[in-house]
């Protein structure tokens, strides 16, 4: 055999497996266990959750996720504590941790 022969043959190989390989979950079932932005938004609004919006600077954000992770919260509840806390200790006068 050629050389081009054997290189079209592992080539049809790997086409094959591709093929037979099957779907990966974000595209197979999985993708549907996950509510869509509107069935999100309604169980938001059941929970009372609202949509909050800031901008804060990159590297704010980097160590709210850092802690968050390493305390294994959710980044949401993360910073809905540390809110309270700070509005708690703004009305009593104290200086937040």
């Amino acid at each position: 055999m050629k050389l081009t022969d054997l290189e079209k043959n592992r080539g049809l190989k790997i086409n094959n497996r591709l093929k037979q390989g099957g779907t990966p979950g974000r595209f197979g079932g999985e993708a549907a266990a996950t509510p869509d932005r509107k069935a999100q938004r309604k169980l938001d609004q059941e929970k009372g959750l609202v949509p909050f919006a800031v901008k804060i600077p990159a590297e704010l954000a980097t160590r709210l996720r850092e802690r968050a992770q390493s305390g294994g919260l959710d980044l949401n509840a993360l910073v809905a504590a540390m809110l309270e806390q700070g509005l708690a200790a703004a009305s009593t006068g104290a200086t937040p941790e």
